[in-house]
């Protein structure tokens, strides 16, 4: 039976909400003379838990969310980073702009987190309601899609409104799911290793990312795999878009159907009794007031602004200079084993009573990566021959930033899953995620919009009219190489962009970001749960 939860004595006492935070953040927790029957309990709790090491049950727990979050980082790393790719012979950086707008569900699932919080079928479980019905729907848009998705990108003129759309609905499902496992990661886990949900998460992700990115790319590019895997070139890549859908599609219905049969659910002491919708969004709205919460989702909406331009044009302004695809596919693959190792260290330093503090560093170094990343860019050999030395100053570069932004995800990440109040469940950590989330999705259209606004190309010779054209856009490239022309670029937006990027990004750092964020990591957690209504 489908239940929605009403208001009412539903969770964690303050005492006993209060020690979870403090024992998350690492404070001590009271004396025994102050302690209450709720502290009693907990430290009972307590010596049956690991500490330092994970009981069984945890481990295979722990297992499970590093799975689940695989899952949802495989459509991310499709439209957030291989469509684009693949895409960027046939479309300008406006249209990848438009395509970028997939994005949005991530940035946006706080609307919806409380009815996913809410909403669920008792047999099946609170989580289990949205995880299994998610992942098979998904797992039936990869099948559809890996039986038509090569003839879509075959087109010469690819829809993009289409192709938006459906990776729309992919990542809508993908965003929904996390909201799920995000709640699930509070309870699943004990309270002494509950801080390593951030762990499974960053280990989950980011591998389900880099699978979808950038081990695909590689395999999917006919450079690549002639190179280093086939003694007789072919034309196209070991691995095909529609046949790696079709693989995944596979595993999602496998992985649905061993939680169906085989994972059960358990009930935590915070589901016990339940809360209404309506409630939960008058949660969120007070959430939002917290004092120090507007100063919070100030930094998040803000602080990714620096990093937009590269990230999101700094490969593929390579690739159009002519750094070829099986070396960017290299310097991808070689990141991606780096990713996993930094994760492992950036939870050991994002541990203790200042997690932000790795974030600011690996802030002023990303900066500094972005910058570095320009000058590679201007550097490119105008012979258009890729020396072993270029290619490992890319390689450095791709593995340093990975760093910086994995430091900093798993930094923010330890962060909230402090200070997150388990009031509402998933629901507290989604508001906080899906800031965080915007603040590099919003930008992303306006600067690949800016980028060919501010490029000046023109043909080396006139068109049928006798007329001059543009090649900023695709088409127009396409059309003056037809002609046996080449394109001169008079001004390259991305650097007037990127630029801008780093100074905002800096300014912001410097007279707003670093002193919140110093000053938010001193609040002790208790001021981070909501106060009690007056009746």
């Amino acid at each position: 039976m489908w239940a929605r939860k009403t208001r009412g004595e539903t969770l964690l006492g303050d005492e006993e909400r209060e020690e979870l935070m403090l024992t998350r953040r690492g404070s001590p927790s009271p004396s025994p003379e102050n302690r209450t029957p709720q502290h009693a309990s907990l430290a009972t709790d307590e010596k049956d838990g690991t500490g330092t090491a994970m009981s069984a049950k945890d481990s295979w727990n722990f297992a499970l969310l590093v799975v689940l979050y695989l899952l949802q980082g495989v459509p991310v790393g499709l439209a957030f980073g291989s469509i684009p790719f693949l895409l960027k012979a046939k479309m300008s950086y406006s249209q990848i702009g438009v395509f970028s707008l997939a994005h949005y569900p991530y940035s946006m699932k706080f609307l919806w987190s409380p009815i996913v919080d809410a909403v669920y079928n008792k047999e099946l479980g609170r989580r289990k309601s949205w995880i299994v019905p998610i992942q098979l729907l998904t797992g039936f848009m990869f099948l559809w899609l890996g039986i038509n998705i090569d003839d879509w990108m075959g087109q010469e003129r690819v829809n993009v409104g289409s192709l938006t759309t459906v990776f729309f609905v992919l990542i809508f499902f993908s965003a929904t799911q996390d909201i799920a496992v995000d709640g699930w990661a509070l309870t699943l886990l004990s309270k002494d290793n509950v801080s390593y949900a951030s762990t499974a998460q960053t280990v989950g992700l980011n591998s389900g990312y880099f699978l979808s990115f950038t081990v695909f790319l590689a395999f999917n590019s006919p450079e690549f795999s002639n190179k280093y895997f086939r003694s007789t070139p072919q034309d196209v890549g070991l691995v095909p878009l529609g046949g790696y859908l079709k693989f995944w599609s596979i595993l999602y219905f496998a992985i649905t159907l061993w939680l169906v049969f085989l994972k059960k659910e358990e009930r935590s002491q915070t589901e016990q009794n339940e809360i209404d919708i309506k409630s939960v969004y008058k949660i969120i709205l007070r959430i939002i007031r917290l004092p120090h919460m507007k100063s919070f989702m100030i930094v998040l909406l803000t602080a990714k602004i620096g990093f937009i331009a590269n990230s999101a044009v700094t490969a593929l302004k390579l690739l159009e200079k002519g750094f070829s695809k099986e070396d960017l596919a290299l310097a991808v693959l070689i990141d991606f084993p780096f990713q996993i190792i930094f994760g492992y260290y950036a939870v050991r330093w994002s541990s203790g009573p200042r997690p932000l503090k790795p974030w600011l560093w690996a802030f002023c170094a990303h900066l500094v990566c972005c910058v570095v990343a320009m000058l590679i860019v201007s550097s490119f050999p105008q012979d258009g021959v890729v020396t072993s030395t270029y290619f490992f100053l890319v390689l450095a570069t791709t593995v340093t930033t990975s760093f910086t932004s994995t430091v900093a995800f798993v930094s923010m990440g330890a962060f909230m899953t402090v200070i997150a109040d388990p009031v509402i469940g998933g629901t507290y950590m989604t508001l906080l995620n899906t800031l965080s989330n915007f603040g590099g999705t919003w930008p992303r259209f306006f600067v690949l919009e800016a980028v060919d606004y501010f490029t000046i190309s023109t043909c080396s010779i006139m068109d049928g009219n006798g007329e001059g054209f543009s090649c900023t856009t695709e088409p127009g490239k396409t059309q003056c190489q037809e002609m046996g022309g080449s394109c001169q670029i008079h001004q390259d937006g991305y650097y007037y962009v990127s630029t801008v990027c780093v100074m905002i990004g800096a300014t912001l750092l410097v007279l707003y970001i670093a002193p919140t964020i110093r000053y938010l990591e001193s609040l002790n957690p208790k001021l981070w749960k909501l106060p009690k209504e007056e009746s």
